[in-house]
């Protein structure tokens, strides 16, 4: 863990609430000197590790309404998961390897591009083939880095979100005939506004699951990837390594956590975590063999 990278989002976290307070209900938490000395300690740890989040108060967004979304193809497929209910199935997945359990999001996956440290590449992921380049509003997300600690090139898939917090606060300050569904309705549209604005106001978090290529760095286990990850200030989906033998109880923990998220998931990936047995498997034409998604069993209940 970075510490310096954790200070910055406290402190983000810290002067937005200030700012909301002063500017939305006219009071104040902090004095104007104790607010400067903490923008001025944030000024000097974004320097100091060459991170840039999109919701600190140091960056300017500028607003910009897009005629159209572009499309773009991926430099690789982006294919789904073979899916399975059985949880002995995750049981003979992993024999004889070790693996990463982690939360499958209901949002919508989006691949980031970095270059020369700076985000310069968001792109839906549509057909697998074929995405949108949504790159204007990616950069207003609430915790996507817009600039990194590493100038090679860095391609990152994840998830876009919006936690349900914000989805019901949205909701109730809507009339019943206008509001939404659920989080992944509002995410996908939100995520696909021709005005950032609109995206800026909904709060859309990126989790990120995947470093799909890190030029000059090599990792030998997609948990060292996700740590690197983490250092450079992504927040990635929570998981857990698992074996054969704890796959099952880790698999019960993760449902007892459902009902207390403020995300929604629509189950579980299992994914190996030995980077050259994962890819010394390749592929069928439908699903990569490195991964199995676990979906919930659907709630059935009587009523009259």
């Amino acid at each position: 863990m970075n510490n310096n990278i954790e200070r910055i989002k406290e402190l983000i976290a810290i002067l937005d609430r200030a700012s909301k307070v002063y500017y939305q209900d006219g009071s104040e938490i902090m004095s104007n000197f104790n607010y400067d000395a903490l923008y001025d300690e944030l000024v000097a740890l974004e320097a100091k590790e060459g991170v840039a989040f999109s919701n600190s108060p140091t960056q300017k967004v500028g607003y910009q309404v897009l005629s159209d979304l572009p499309k773009e193809a991926h430099d690789q497929p982006m294919l789904s998961l073979d899916k399975t209910k059985d949880v002995q199935a995750l049981v003979d997945f992993l024999e004889p390897a070790s693996g990463l359990l982690s939360w499958k999001l209901d949002g919508l996956t989006i691949v980031l591009t970095y270059e020369g440290g700076v985000l310069t590449k968001a792109i839906t992921r549509g057909n697998g083939e074929i995405g949108e380049v949504i790159t204007n509003n990616a950069r207003v997300f609430d915790n996507v880095p817009l600039t990194i600690a590493y100038t090679e090139r860095l391609v990152v898939r994840g998830e876009a979100v919006i936690n349900y917090s914000d989805f019901n606060k949205l909701n109730a300050e809507l009339p019943l005939e206008e509001q939404y569904k659920n989080p992944r309705n509002l995410c996908s549209g939100t995520v696909r506004q021709l005005n950032n604005e609109v995206t800026a106001s909904r709060h859309v978090r990126f989790m990120a699951f995947q470093m799909v290529e890190m030029i000059g760095e090599t990792f030998t286990l997609k948990s060292e990837q996700l740590s690197r990850l983490t250092s450079l200030g992504f927040e990635c989906v929570a998981y857990k390594k698992v074996t054969a033998a704890t796959v099952v109880d880790t698999v019960a923990k993760f449902q007892s956590q459902i009902v207390t998220n403020d995300f929604g998931s629509d189950g579980l990936v299992l994914i190996y975590d030995d980077t050259q047995y994962a890819r010394s498997l390749g592929r069928t034409s439908k699903f990569p063999k490195d991964a199995i998604a676990f979906k919930w069993e659907d709630e059935i209940s009587t009523t009259t």
